[in-house]
């Protein structure tokens, strides 16, 4: 069968891949010059199922609130006063409750242990280079009174078939030396063991070339324009090169899948929340960070990649432009130093804004949407470059009619 991937990021090279394995004939279409591009190229690089706690939680509506006048918030809401940002947040805050946090994170971990073990098969069948790391990370706090409450909220975590294990100040030095010069600002520590890391940009890129060797055919700097349907089958997708027709395919366009998707009257409840990145060269491997974690009490992500440190944070609902200036990383760079101050170049970094497909629930949607030959595959949040193979294995699995390795509960397309 011939099937039209939509979209060259992570999630739809992953998704070409796993379609290459099943005997499928693949093209892959993106206006970008490349795979990996956009929301792939610079996020935090983190492969964390230790870290699948659902965004919209009790907590979210006080940081958004508090967001309006402060900025220091780890999810920040800028309104701009249009109808699909106000249709996502209702959706969003109806679940930011006890009970649906509990089953969006169940649901989420889900999907990353098993995306995880996808993502070690993908590795070993191509042997592909992206400064992988494995041997855990560490999520460490500040007071006690938050690493208290994160060891008793980590049982969900547990529950779900995870290892993690509660480290005091001193045993976290142990695990990573590289944050003993921030050992008087941690109280504590949750280590995942099995939670890894790397450079999705990079894997992306490389996985893309072991598609084409496989017969894959990719059309860059070509944009998709329209979508030709008729009797609940998609005929034709119509770029700006022209008719490309095919037996299936699949919407793997993150955040612009909402707008292609509505020319088929399609409503995905998917909405850009935008992340902050700063990529810094080490410049003191001895004082680095070993392995990657997370600032929780500051939501500061770092992952070491190679000889570069790349920092991320922010969680902020502002529309779709990728626009930054130095400033905006300012509260980011002041925390960073007080952590790894001599450890990286500071004053040369590269700077990256990108785009989070979100949905309310921050699960993505894999499933057949309402036309019988249009696959969904998108609207992956924060977690996509942790949930990118284990979705692509399950969509791949749903167009051979087979039944996923997991369940998917909380990833219906619903219209």
């Amino acid at each position: 069968m011939h099937i039209v991937v939509l979209g060259a990021g992570v999630i739809g090279v992953t998704t070409a891949w796993q379609l290459l394995k099943d005997g499928h004939e693949v093209t892959v279409i993106d206006k970008a010059d490349g795979p990996a591009t956009f929301s792939s190229f610079g996020n935090a690089g983190l492969v964390a199922p230790g870290h699948s706690y659902a965004w919209s939680s009790p907590t979210a509506p006080g940081m958004m609130l508090r967001s309006l006048w402060r900025g220091d918030q780890a999810i920040r809401f800028k309104p701009e006063f249009t109808m699909s940002q106000a249709s996502w947040i209702v959706k969003f805050l109806g679940q930011c409750n006890v009970k649906s946090a509990s089953e969006n994170t169940r649901n989420k971990s889900r999907l990353c242990i098993y995306s995880q073990t996808i993502l070690d098969e993908v590795v070993a069948e191509t042997r592909v280079k992206y400064d992988g790391l494995d041997g855990g990370l560490i999520y460490f706090y500040r007071t006690p009174s938050a690493f208290d409450a994160a060891v008793t909220r980590a049982q969900i975590l547990r529950d779900a078939g995870l290892s993690i294990e509660a480290l005091d100040r001193d045993q976290t030095i142990a695990r990573d030396p590289g944050l003993a010069p921030a050992a008087s600002q941690i109280v504590g520590s949750l280590f995942v063991p099995s939670d890894a890391s790397g450079d999705s940009n990079l894997f992306t890129i490389a996985l893309a070339k072991k598609c084409a060797a496989a017969g894959c055919v990719f059309r860059y700097e070509e944009e998709i324009r329209n979508i030709c349907y008729s009797g609940g089958q998609v005929s034709a997708i119509i770029t700006d090169r022209g008719e490309i027709t095919a037996d299936a395919y699949v919407l793997c366009l993150g955040v612009y899948s909402p707008h292609l998707a509505k020319k088929l009257k399609i409503k995905l409840p998917i909405y850009p929340v935008k992340g902050y990145s700063a990529t810094l060269n080490i410049t003191n491997p001895d004082r680095a960070p070993k392995i990657g974690g997370v600032d929780e009490e500051n939501l500061l992500a770092y992952c070491p990649m190679g000889n570069r440190l790349r920092l991320t944070a922010t969680a902020e609902i502002a529309g779709y432009s990728t626009a930054h200036k130095p400033s905006d990383f300012s509260d980011m760079f002041a925390k960073a130093k007080a952590l790894f101050d001599d450890a990286a170049d500071f004053d040369n970094p590269q700077y990256w804004a990108g785009l989070r497909p979100m949905t309310p629930t921050g699960l993505p949607i894999i499933d057949r949407s309402r036309y019988e030959n249009f696959w969904i595959n998108t609207g992956h949040g924060h977690m996509g470059w942790t949930m990118s193979n284990g979705s692509a294995r399950i969509l791949a699995d749903l167009v051979a009619q087979k039944r996923p390795a997991i369940a998917r509960e909380g990833m219906h397309y619903e219209n």
